[in-house]
């Protein structure tokens, strides 16, 4: 079964006082891309979490978020007093106080550099939380893969039923190819002949069957019809096989409009020209659904 590129996943567990939560999307890319956002002090994991996160997904941007809210009452973050002290003592020295004392916002204070500092959990701690982290990334990236196999499915179902559009079209056009090159035959010795009748004039009927001869070599699209069912049958393998087969799709679909364009250009019959749109407007919808494959 293939997959599509769209999907969504998230973890969630409460540790230590703690609450984590990893949210994972991915959309559309023609390659692998990750893009993780986390607190600073979780940061040390971003590589492990992006291998992690390349392994599942092949194709695809994937956005990683992981949260942490603590509900213990415990700080992640104090608060430097000596730095603080220092920068009081020289905003006091700066404004040049009468009583010694400035009017310093809390606020503004708070979001010098240096005032706030994380709070540095010892190894045994790290490690906890590494463990607790990873595996919640790895529940939520197979909650992404089980939602993009979910979505495949109905993207397969819509690619398989244009495929039988195309293959129905593809039929008629197929029906319609020896009785083209009879009706041209017949449409121009019907032509001549009242030509010749007002001149009375004979013709050479082997000079018909020359120009009848050029006609069915130049409009023939017995390679374009074999190639172009090649194409389905592959395309079909494809999808039955599943797996990372986005980019192959994509090339098999350009191809198949190629032999469309080719067999419109060649051709001048109504029914033929008629389905051959119906096969061009079904390769044109399996090529945007294609985007949306792993």
């Amino acid at each position: 079964m293939i997959c599509s590129m769209t999907g969504f996943g998230q973890g969630c567990s409460e540790v230590d006082g703690v609450v984590y939560t990893v949210e994972v999307r991915s959309v559309n890319n023609r390659y692998f891309k990750a893009q993780i956002r986390m607190p600073d002090m979780a940061a040390y994991l971003e590589g492990e979490i992006e291998r992690l996160s390349r392994d599942s997904i092949h194709r695809g941007t994937v956005s990683y978020t992981l949260r942490m809210k603590n509900i213990s009452g415990e700080a992640f973050f104090d608060i430097d007093e000596n730095a603080m002290k220092t920068y009081v003592r020289r905003l006091n020295d700066l404004l040049g106080d009468g009583d010694g004392h400035s009017r310093i916002d809390l606020a503004s204070m708070l979001s010098l550099p240096g005032i706030v500092q994380p709070v540095v959990p010892d190894e045994a701690h790290m490690e906890k939380m590494r463990q607790v982290i990873l595996s919640l990334t790895r529940e939520a990236l197979e909650q992404l893969k089980q939602s993009r196999t979910e979505e495949g499915k109905s993207v397969t179902a819509d690619l398989l039923a244009n495929l039988d559009r195309i293959a129905e079209n593809l039929d008629i056009v197929r029906g319609r190819v020896e009785g083209v090159v009879q009706e041209y035959h017949a449409r121009l010795k019907d032509r001549v002949d009242r030509l010749l009748a007002k001149a009375q004039l004979n013709i050479d009927q082997d000079l018909l069957a020359r120009e009848v001869a050029v006609f069915a070599d130049r409009s023939d699209i017995a390679e374009e019809l074999s190639r172009l069912t090649a194409h389905l049958e592959q395309f079909r393998k494809c999808c039955e096989t599943g797996g990372a087969v986005g980019r192959r799709l994509d090339f098999v679909t350009q191809e198949m409009l190629r032999e469309a364009n080719t067999i419109a250009s060649k051709s001048s019959d109504t029914a033929i020209n008629q389905s051959v749109i119906e096969m061009k407007c079904a390769i044109d919808r399996i090529k945007e659904q294609v985007q949306n494959v792993e």
